[in-house]
């Protein structure tokens, strides 16, 4: 066994003899459109497969074994290992899905070129993820080409679905496919990110009653309980409107209260994404009529995004949104007999909070291997939600650690070239710290 630090200048110097390759393997896979079906179905775009096909291939060259299935129908992930220590062993995940493109007009390139101009890559996904993506397959092969026997086991994990809930990767921590921690190349701008907060979809479903609208002076003007008077109607969308106002003092008191050393005081938002209301309640929990002003109307569904802190857990935060939700509806006389419903994991999305310790030993190695590369990084949190959350909760620490670019769900989408051979030098060296060689 040779001394680690030889290891990694053998291996880095490997990557940057051939750094043509990870850029060509990211507009290789750029050149693939893989566009997530639940945003937009449409076969000559929606080809995940393809590309796990073409990564699949290159693993293999690398030594490692393979395997793939379907995640979701005709959508497969892509796992590939070299076997060695538990105690050692080590995921890198990325994921394959892109989102759709968007008004192509606005675009001054072709989506799915994977043109290089000025030292950027430019496509949908270069920056979100398939760089990342690239740039774990290139660490792993650099390692391969060089001889070196790790010790501890290193898998490949390229998943399909982040962008529509991590349901990728949400099926691979279900099968118990886990490593004692995990690195996920989501683009982080060169920072080391050992930190997110959880995030839960909710809708809140407040009921009224429904009457003729030409009766709602009932509602305004109390009349007096005779035999003949029409019992008024409970307009829900009002109760929902005060609710709302409700929530905005609610979110504030937390955000004020509560913060996280890595994050931006305030990014434990509550965002009122969307209001339905009218009459009736479907099946599918949504009101039934909702083009008839003339009725009065006893269903509104309130659909929510709600971040919180790397240092809360979700049972505390739900238990205390559902609080907040009881004593709003005491301050109501129909709503304390009729509260308002919550249905938490609304479109089954649920993202555990991540908040891997600064002591971690990928941590540190990122931060140590980064600095070598001339910048020191910042360690802070993600403010958005990866597949990191669905490792974490399963009781796998990671740290997000990716490359530059912009334009992700954006137009012009890019990804700086010189940072993805860096990250990919990066990886390596980490790879190197935390499994070890033989």
């Amino acid at each position: 066994m040779r001394d680690i630090e030889a290891a990694v200048s053998a291996v880095q110097a490997d990557i940057e003899k051939d750094r043509d390759w990870v850029v060509k393997l990211t507009q290789e896979m750029v050149r693939i459109p893989s566009v997530n079906p639940k945003f937009l179905v449409d076969a000559a775009i929606n080809r995940e497969a393809d590309v796990q096909a073409l990564l699949e291939s290159i693993l293999k060259e690398a030594g490692f074994v393979t395997r793939q299935w379907d995640a979701l129908p005709g959508r497969p992930n892509l796992i590939g290992d070299k076997a060695g220590e538990e105690a050692r062993s080590l995921i890198l995940c990325g994921h394959v899905d892109v989102v759709p493109v968007g008004e192509i007009s606005r675009w001054t390139v072709e989506p799915f070129g994977g043109d290089i101009k000025d030292g950027k890559l430019y496509g949908r996904g270069a920056v979100d993820m398939k760089s990342g993506v690239a740039a774990c397959v290139a660490a792993a092969r650099a390692i391969h080409r060089c001889g070196i026997d790790l010790t501890g086991r290193l898998s490949m994990h390229s998943v399909v679905d982040e962008e529509a809930g991590g349901f990728g990767a949400i099926d691979i921590v279900r099968r118990g496919l886990l490593a004692s921690a995990a690195i996920i190349a989501e683009p982080s701008w060169g920072d080391v990110q050992p930190a997110e907060g959880g995030l839960e979809w909710a809708r809140v479903t407040i009921r009224g009653r429904t009457a003729h609208s030409a009766w709602r002076y009932n509602e305004i003007y109390p009349q007096r309980q005779d035999p003949g008077r029409f019992e008024p109607g409970v307009n829900a969308i009002e109760l929902a409107a005060r609710f709302v106002e409700a929530l905005r003092v609610y979110e504030s008191g937390r955000t004020r209260a509560q913060s996280h050393p890595l994050l931006p005081p305030g990014m434990n938002t509550i965002n009122v994404g969307v209001i339905r209301g009218g009459a009736g309640l479907g099946d599918d929990g949504l009101p039934i009529v909702m083009t008839n002003p003339a009725i009065i109307p006893d269903t509104v569904a309130i659909d929510l995004d709600m971040k919180f802190l790397p240092s809360e857990n979700s049972a505390d935060y739900r238990r205390d949104f559902e609080s907040f939700v009881h004593h709003f509806a005491q301050t109501d006389a129909w709503l304390r007999d009729h509260p308002p419903t919550i249905l938490w994991e609304l479109g089954g999305l649920h993202f555990p909070p991540l908040n891997t310790p600064l002591d971690h030993p990928l941590v540190t190695s990122l931060v140590k291997r980064k600095t070598e590369t001339g910048k020191a990084p910042a360690v802070r949190g993600m403010i958005a939600v990866t597949d990191a959350a669905h490792y974490a909760g399963a009781g796998v620490p990671g740290v997000i650690f990716g490359a530059i670019g912009e334009g992700f769900h954006g137009d012009d989408e890019y990804v700086d070239v010189a940072s993805v051979v860096e990250t990919t030098k990066v990886l390596a060296a980490t790879i190197l710290d935390y499994c070890g060689e033989r």
